[in-house]
C-alpha cells in the first residue's frame, strides 16, 4: 500500500483553521511543510517562524535563508532568538525553549502551529523511548494533534516519510539546509536512526513502528478514560487542596499511577510524568514531589502545592496565579495589589489578628498549616490585604480552575 501524499495530509489536518503557523528551521522537513502549506492553504493563511538557538554559527544564516524563501512565497516570517542559559541537557533545554518561544509567538497570531515531524521521526522517537524504558504513554509516540502552551500543535506529516518530503522539494527545485548534528552519533536520535536501518532486516521499519505507536495510542486513550472515571468518583476539592479517597490506592496499578501522576502534573505544571520509582515512593511515604505535598488523612489523602515551590510566584491581582487561581477585585481595592502565597509570615499575622478577636482563627479551616501557607492571598507590598481561604476575606474571593478540568486538559496535551 502506498503512503498518503504529503499535501492531502496537510490539508486534512489543517481543515477548519483559518490561520496556520509553521515552525521552519530550514531543514528539509520544515521547508517542505512551508512550501506545501502555501500550495494547499494559500500564502495569506500561513505565517512562519524560525528559532535561532545561537548554538551553531550557521544558524543565523539558515534563518535568513528561511526568511528569503518566505519573502519569495509571500509568507510573513519572524525569527526568534533564544537568550536562555546554556546549561544541563542542552538539547532538551533548546527544545523546551523553542516550544516556549513559538507558543508565545503563536498566541493571538495563528490558530494552530504545524510541526513537520515525519513517520521517520515517530519511529526514532519510539526507539529512543524504548531505550529509556518508557511505558504505554511514551511508546504511543507523538500525537498528530495536541494542545500545549495555550496553542494547538499539528503534526500532519506523521504518515509521511522524510524522503517523500525531500522528493517534494526536489520536484520543485527547492533546496534546504542540513544540520551536521543530524549525523553526529553522540546524539541518541542519530543512533536510533542508525539502528532503524539495521532493524529493517527483521522487518522492523518506520511503517511497522508507526503502526505499533498507533495501537499503543489507542490503548493509552482507553486507560486515560478509566483514569478520568476514577477522578470523577474519587477526587474532590476542599479549600484549595485536593482530597483523594484512599480507595484510589486500590485501583489497578496502571490506573492508580496515572491518576496520581496526572494530579501531580496538573497542580505542579510539570509537563512530564515523574519516574515510576519516585512516584511509588511518594505514594508509600507521602511528602513533597515536584512542588506538591501528599499527606495521609485516614480515609483520604490530601494533596496541595508546596509553599516553598510557589514562594516567589507573584502576579497582579487581576491575573491568573499559579496557572489556577483568579481573584475578584472589590471596589476600593488598592492599586498595585498582587496575589502571592499566604506563607508562614501571613499565617503569623492572621494568628495575631485572631487572638485580638479580629476574625476567626485560620485553624478553623481544618487545613494543615503547611497546606494553608501555600494558598493564595492578596498583598500590597509587605502588607497582607486579604486571605479568603484562611477566613479573612475582606470582600475578596478566589476561584480556582477545577482540578478535573486541568487533568483532562493535560491528557489532550500529550
Amino acid at each position: 500500500m502506498s503512503n498518503p501524499a504529503p499535501l492531502p495530509c496537510l490539508q486534512d489536518a489543517c481543515a477548519g483553521y483559518r490561520r496556520i503557523g509553521l515552525a521552519v528551521s530550514g531543514g528539509s522537513d520544515s521547508v517542505a511543510a512551508l512550501v506545501l502549506a502555501v500550495e494547499g492553504l494559500g500564502a495569506q493563511a500561513v505565517q512562519a517562524v524560525t528559532v535561532d538557538h545561537g548554538l551553531r554559527p550557521e544558524a543565523a544564516q539558515e534563518a535568513a535563508q528561511v526568511a528569503a524563501l518566505c519573502a519569495r512565497l509571500g509568507v510573513a516570517h519572524d525569527t526568534l532568538k533564544w537568550e536562555g542559559p546554556r546549561e544541563g541537557n542542552l538539547q532538551q533545554a533548546a527544545r523546551q525553549a523553542r516550544l516556549d518561544l513559538i507558543g508565545a509567538w503563536a498566541r493571538g497570531r495563528v490558530e494552530a502551529v504545524v510541526l513537520a515531524h515525519t513517520r521517520d521521526d515517530q519511529a526514532e522517537t519510539f526507539l529512543m523511548r524504548l531505550a529509556r524504558g518508557s511505558g504505554v504513554d511514551g511508546l504511543s509516540g507523538m500525537a498528530p494533534r495536541r494542545i500545549a502552551r495555550g496553542m494547538t500543535w499539528l503534526r500532519p506529516f506523521l504518515p509521511v516519510t522524510r524522503d517523500e518530503l525531500r522528493d517534494a522539494l526536489r520536484g520543485r527545485g527547492i533546496g534546504w539546509a542540513d544540520d551536521p548534528s543530524n549525523a553526529d552519533p553522540a546524539f541518541l536520535r542519530v543512533r536510533a536512526r542508525q539502528a532503524l536501518s539495521q532493524l529493517a532486516a527483521l522487518g522492523i521499519d518506520s511503517a511497522t513502528l508507526a503502526d505499533t505507536t498507533a495501537r499503543l495510542r489507542r490503548a493509552r486513550i482507553a486507560l486515560d478514560l478509566q483514569m478520568m472515571d476514577a477522578v470523577s468518583r474519587l477526587v474532590r476539592e476542599e479549600t484549595g487542596t485536593v482530597l483523594i479517597a484512599r480507595a484510589a490506592l486500590d485501583l489497578p496499578a496502571e490506573i492508580r499511577d496515572r491518576l496520581f501522576a496526572a494530579l501531580l502534573m496538573a497542580l505542579s505544571g510539570d509537563g512530564y510524568r515523574p519516574r515510576l520509582t519516585a512516584l511509588h515512593r511518594w505514594l508509600a511515604q507521602g511528602g513533597a514531589l515536584r512542588g506538591c505535598v501528599l499527606a495521609d488523612e485516614g480515609d483520604d489523602l490530601r494533596l496541595w502545592r508546596e509553599a516553598r515551590a510557589i514562594a516567589a510566584v507573584e502576579t497582579p491581582a487581576d491575573m491568573l496565579w499559579d496557572r489556577r487561581w483568579r481573584a475578584n477585585i472589590p471596589a476600593g481595592a488598592p492599586p498595585g495589589a498582587v496575589i502571592r502565597a499566604l506563607g508562614s509570615d501571613g499565617l503569623a499575622r492572621l494568628s495575631a489578628q485572631a487572638r485580638a478577636g479580629a476574625h476567626p482563627h485560620w485553624r478553623e479551616t481544618g487545613l494543615p498549616q503547611a497546606a494553608l501557607a501555600a494558598q493564595p492571598a492578596i498583598w500590597h507590598g509587605t502588607e497582607l490585604i486579604a486571605a479568603p481561604l484562611a477566613l479573612w476575606p475582606q470582600k475578596w474571593r478566589f476561584s480556582a480552575r477545577p482540578v478535573a478540568a486541568m487533568v483532562n486538559e493535560l491528557q489532550q496535551s500529550h
